[in-house]
């Protein structure tokens, strides 16, 4: 195994992170215009094979951390990017909606395990007092790869075989890459780290409110990651080629998710989820509001990136924070939950499109963002309202989230080991590791 760097290997895993995020799982939905036309696919039908890649990404979260433990981090992250690479080239090759949705469903499995490996990675390699900003870079890969994927759909719209062939041909890259530089074992814990305390029923209040708030979320964004597209094309008579830029917009946008997530950390998170679940909604509206016009669609679509990637790192820090201790269970189980909301999202958008047109379909799915984003005061940010207004505001307030002097990516992650009296271990010269 060659060594990283601290910020070396940020890069390294921000590039896996965008082959098997931003390729192999968010990508579908700008081929559907020409893989529906091709397969000859109805709206619902599309619906049904995009789910498929959320409900087995949430299956391989499932046993990630176990497998992380196991195999260890080089394994499964080879592992890993072999799903990404055979999916891939299943859809390259698929005949019908049958081995289309294999190959989907496979992709989605590369993606379950894809961030669990490389958080084991980090725990081996990277100082503790680098993980949020190495954390930060990683997730940004997703925006990376949507944004890689855009040039094929410009100048190769038609040869949505001969793209996927290509994304295959990178996850192969990806599988030596990950098998020289990440190494076999997998997370170290500190000697002198105590164990989790159990779980409150305060902790489980703030969790469910979390897992509701990240399904919703996942539902409403279900409609623009797979259908925007093919709206802009069907209703708007957009060239199909235009719609890369849509996506690339995305990928600019989401860049900026983590910025913004950090700070909403750092200041009021009911609020800022509110805002950031407005500007979904009205992406959405705006979308199917004007949809033949390039400028506005690519104005959506920046709107809908910066939103949803956001919202999905502002629950991976809530989740982080909430349970102390349990980085296999904070941060998975919110987006666990915003996958099984794209999951049912999916089908359910395909339906209303078949039924009722692409602008009721989504003038829908606005409504119930709008909804969503009128019962933020519930969400468990450091003020917790919803805790005021219940008899828990009674229990002992030993499992309050940090304060709010104490936020941001890196302080959620500088509390996850506690010692035996409840506070955080502090990292000692040796873990500094490679600069």
């Amino acid at each position: 195994m060659r060594t990283l760097s601290n910020i070396g290997f940020a890069l390294f895993g921000a590039a896996l992170i965008a082959i098997s995020y931003g390729l192999a799982r968010f990508a579908f939905g700008l081929f559907v215009p020409s893989i529906s036309a091709e397969l000859d696919m109805t709206p619902y039908l599309i619906g049904l094979v995009g789910a498929l890649p959320f409900i087995s990404f949430v299956l391989a979260t499932l046993v990630a951390p176990l497998a992380a433990d196991s195999l260890g981090a080089r394994n499964l992250a080879v592992l890993s990017g072999s799903f990404g690479a055979g999916g891939l080239a299943l859809i390259s090759q698929a005949s019908d909606a049958l081995w289309l949705g294999v190959g989907v469903f496979i992709c989605g499995i590369c993606t379950g395990l894809m961030m669990p490996a490389l958080t084991a990675a980090m725990q081996a390699l990277v100082s503790r007092t680098m993980h949020g900003r190495v954390s930060s870079i990683m997730n940004a890969g997703t925006s990376v790869g949507i944004i890689v994927a855009v040039p094929t759909v410009v100048f190769l719209y038609d040869e949505w075989r001969f793209t996927y062939a290509m994304f295959a041909a990178l996850a192969g890259i990806g599988i030596v890459a990950a098998w020289f530089f990440l190494p076999s074992v997998s997370r170290i814990m500190p000697a002198n780290a105590a164990p989790p305390p159990p779980i409150t029923r305060l902790q489980w209040s703030r969790l469910a409110r979390l897992t509701l708030f990240a399904f919703a979320m996942g539902f409403v964004s279900a409609a623009y990651w797979l259908f925007a597209p093919d709206l802009a094309v069907t209703l708007g008579a957009l060239p199909s080629g235009h719609t890369g830029w849509l996506w690339l917009a995305v990928g600019i946008a989401g860049l900026g998710g983590a910025m913004v997530s950090d700070l909403a950390d750092r200041n009021n998170p009911p609020i800022t989820q509110a805002l950031m679940l407005m500007m979904l909604a009205s992406s959405l509206a705006l979308l199917a509001a004007s949809p033949g016009r390039l400028g506005l669609a690519i104005f959506s679509a920046l709107v809908f990136g910066l939103a949803y990637m956001s919202l999905t790192g502002l629950y991976l820090m809530t989740g982080i924070r909430l349970l102390p201790g349990r980085l296999s269970m904070g941060p998975v189980l919110p987006f666990m939950a915003c996958a099984l909301g794209q999951a049912v999202g999916s089908p359910v958008v395909g339906a209303l499109v078949d039924g009722f047109g692409y602008a009721d379909a989504f003038a829908i799915f606005t409504m119930i963002g709008i909804l969503l984003a009128m019962l933020s005061p519930i969400y468990p940010g450091h003020i917790d309202y919803w805790a005021d207004w219940t008899e828990e505001a009674a229990e002992p307030q030993l499992d309050e989230l940090p304060t709010v002097d104490d936020t941001g990516l890196q302080a959620a992650y500088d509390h996850q080991l506690l010692d035996e009296n409840g506070e955080p271990i502090e990292p000692v010269a040796k873990e500094d590791g490679p600069a």
